[in-house]
């Protein structure tokens, strides 16, 4: 299983969200607004740093499912334009439902 941890901007949470949810098999993800920073483009002596709202997606998905949640969030956050966001993918080694105990793949 692998972790899918996304930062993009704000303005396409609902694009991003739309596209995910017609993906058969995905359970789902977890969003959260976030502030962080970047520094500026303008070089050392320009160097700055900007504070900026964005959100996360965090998603659980079997390592099958890796390759297309990330072409799918790539497709629909993408503007083209400095701020885009980053994709991050980290092995998960345990999933547990709370609820029914299920482990694993089931859980997720």
């Amino acid at each position: 299983m692998k972790e899918i941890k996304a930062i993009i901007q704000t303005s396409r949470l609902e694009r991003v969200l739309l596209a995910l949810h017609e993906m058969k098999g995905l359970p789902g993800c977890t969003v959260s607004h976030v502030h962080g920073y970047r520094k500026s483009d303008g070089g050392p002596a320009e160097e700055t740093l900007e504070s900026e709202e964005r959100t996360k997606l965090e998603i659980v998905v079997k390592d099958s499912d890796r390759k297309k949640v990330i072409e799918t969030i790539i497709k629909n956050a993408r503007t083209g334009g400095p701020g885009d966001g980053k994709i991050f993918v980290m092995n998960c080694e345990e999933v547990v439902a709370i609820r029914t105990g299920k482990r694993g793949e089931g859980a997720i």
